[in-house]
């Protein structure tokens, strides 16, 4: 071909379609996924689920995912199935989606499995969070979407970016409408290492800082140690990531009381909770635990005591908002920030 007509062509061919944005559920929280699409103006799209005879698990699109920005809601559990399910499953819409051609991959874990597992605690343990976040960058996972992780730490276990989301501001509009700010208030960190969080939210709240110090003599058991801080005659409010078997909290609970504190309350993220820790919940003194819908949870079920946020309209906008190339910390205000 001659030199001039060469001269005429361009340099690059530009894309006529416009990216699509494409939402998909696993099998965890089929409910909160509903909803963030539907906060997006989307319906959730059509992927086959199936678990064979065998107990492995399979997954198909029954729509192309070509060139599409694709978002995989999953959250680590809920009471009835094991986490471990549910990760899986996660791995495989990872897999399949990169290898039907999907332009982005964005992996949507509203609570980030294994997330207490981010080090070593005794010789011979696995550092099982940062295994995980190399098996979601191995299944073709571009990026990771997550709320209150339980150490910032997990965020340097990836080589691909990660979106931490807060529910800090849910949680400070929802103790001022009841009055629980200021003076008469006092926020609680449940242990060292979420200091930093119940620190913002007093400041949102305006309220003083306490701390209950603990040990771990075992797995999932805490005891109450010290008490940082005064709560005499003040509503305490405790925070924390996640409850479990809900023992810790009770027995946070209990120093408070002790320690002269009115009333007491606990605000976590994740209600992970087991049915036996449903029964503690009931049976504590704690006045009412606020928890959020990042795990599917049975309503019959759940104590009195339970209040749950919903956090679907959250993470719609954070999902837009990397759809869209925009600042996700912009949305938290900084409070997002881990450090």
């Amino acid at each position: 071909m001659k030199q001039d007509q060469l001269r005429g062509r361009p340099h690059r061919l530009t894309r006529r379609r416009a990216t699509e944005l494409m939402i998909f559920s696993g099998r965890s929280n089929p409910g909160l996924a509903a909803s963030i699409a539907r906060g997006l103006g989307l319906e959730l799209g059509d992927v086959q689920l199936e678990t064979f005879a065998n107990g492995e698990a399979y997954c198909r699109y029954r729509e192309s995912v070509r060139d599409a920005d694709v978002f995989l809601v999953q959250s680590s559990s809920a009471p009835v199935n094991p986490a471990n399910d549910y990760v899986l499953e996660l791995l495989l819409l990872i897999n399949a989606a990169r290898l039907a051609s999907a332009g982005r991959i964005s992996a949507v874990l509203p609570l980030f499995p294994y997330a207490r597992q981010d080090k070593k605690s005794a010789p011979r343990e696995p550092i099982s969070a940062r295994l995980l976040a190399g098996l979601l960058e191995a299944a073709g996972a571009d990026r990771v979407l997550t709320m209150d992780l339980h150490v910032g730490q997990i965020e340097g276990f990836f080589g691909i970016p990660v979106d931490h989301m807060t529910a800090l501001p849910a949680f400070a509009r929802y103790f001022q409408a009841l009055g629980l700010h200021g003076e008469r208030a006092v926020v609680v960190s449940p242990d060292l290492g979420r200091v930093k969080a119940a620190r913002r939210l007093a400041r949102m709240l305006d309220t003083d800082l306490a701390v209950v110090a603990k040990e771990r003599p075992g797995h999932e058991l805490a005891v109450a140690a010290e008490l940082i801080g005064d709560v005499r005659g003040k509503r305490a409010l405790i925070l924390d990531d996640m409850v479990v078997t809900g023992r810790t909290l009770a027995a946070a609970a209990d120093a408070l009381h002790a320690a002269g504190a009115a009333e007491v309350r606990v605000c976590a993220t994740h209600a992970a909770v087991t049915s036996e820790g449903l029964e503690t919940l009931a049976r504590s003194s704690l006045a009412e635990i606020v928890v959020t819908d990042t795990v599917a949870l049975d309503q019959v079920q759940l104590p009195a005591n339970v209040t749950v946020l919903g956090v679907s309209d959250l993470l719609a906008e954070t999902i837009r908002a990397v759809f869209e190339g925009r600042s996700v910390s912009a949305i938290f205000a900084g409070q997002n920030e881990l450090f």
